[in-house]
């Protein structure tokens, strides 16, 4: 299985790693530490070192509660770390779900288009379909940032998250965008209770049955932490249990902060496939 962007063909037959870059003040794990041009590029160049295959650009917070940004800031963060990043020869992610972003980051390279809100806002699949080959990764999110923890989903969440995901993918592809750029997130955290969240985890299997490649994101997620007592900054070892459980169970991409120590899981993950 490949992953087709505007300038690679990811090779999906093992794993790849993202690695997140978020250039905000206020998300959940790292905000403010990335925040300016220079911090950001050191970051993607620190992650890349550290092994991961993709780099995953964000503008805007969308962690429990955050308030939307305007369109100016996030184009004003993300686009000065954006142009020096195509220059680093991987695969880069944006993270947005506004379509003047989309289209701008587009314009100067991006690889891929990564939107939490799966192209349902105003232009959004427009600007998608109107670009020859970039990847695009679906999310499924219930509500919105603001109010999704507040919120949840009720009940088994599984076949709802797989037929939201699959309508949308095949939507998509009526208006002209080939299946094999597209890749599929369950949105682990957005707007599901921890019971959902393992849910997902647990029967993968019916994901990955819709036919495309699976990105996960667990990393230093809220489910972990009342799972095992640890704080945000101690979650370093329960986000890389969860990104080579979500692996073994046949997701292709996950999205991480903790590069280093995921790629030194993932070693010993690929040498046990004998």
């Amino acid at each position: 299985m490949f992953w087709q962007t505007t300038r690679f063909r990811i090779d999906l037959s093992q794993p790849q790693v993202m690695g997140i870059v978020n250039v905000t003040s206020d998300s959940f794990s790292d905000g403010g530490q990335h925040a300016n041009m220079r911090a950001a590029l050191a970051h993607c160049e620190q992650l890349l070192k550290e092994g991961a295959n993709i780099l995953d650009i964000g503008g805007e917070s969308t962690r429990p509660g955050a308030p939307a940004v305007s369109l100016e800031d996030e184009l004003a963060r993300v686009l000065p770390v954006v142009r020096e990043a195509v220059r680093l020869n991987v695969p880069v992610s944006v993270d947005t779900y506004k379509a003047e972003v989309m289209q701008a980051v587009l314009d100067v390279g991006v690889d891929i288009i990564n939107d939490v809100w799966a192209l349902r806002q105003t232009g959004a699949q427009q600007a998608l379909a109107a670009h020859a080959q970039c990847g695009v990764c679906l999310m499924h999110m219930h509500g919105e940032p603001q109010t999704m923890q507040t919120l949840p989903m009720q009940g088994s969440c599984i076949q709802p998250v797989a037929e939201f995901l699959k309508y949308q993918a095949q939507a998509l592809q009526t208006m002209g965008v080939a299946q094999e750029r597209i890749a599929l997130d369950p949105g682990i955290g957005f707007g599901k209770t921890v019971t959902q969240n393992f849910e997902l985890l647990s029967h993968q299997d019916q994901l990955l049955a819709l036919g495309y490649p699976l990105l996960v994101g667990w990393s230093r997620k809220s489910s972990l932490g009342v799972v095992t007592g640890c704080e945000v900054r101690e979650r370093m070892v329960p986000s890389v249990a969860a990104a080579v459980l979500a692996v073994e169970r046949g997701a292709r991409l996950v999205r991480v902060h903790d590069v280093a120590q995921t790629m030194q899981a993932l070693k010993i993950w690929q040498a046990a496939q004998v």
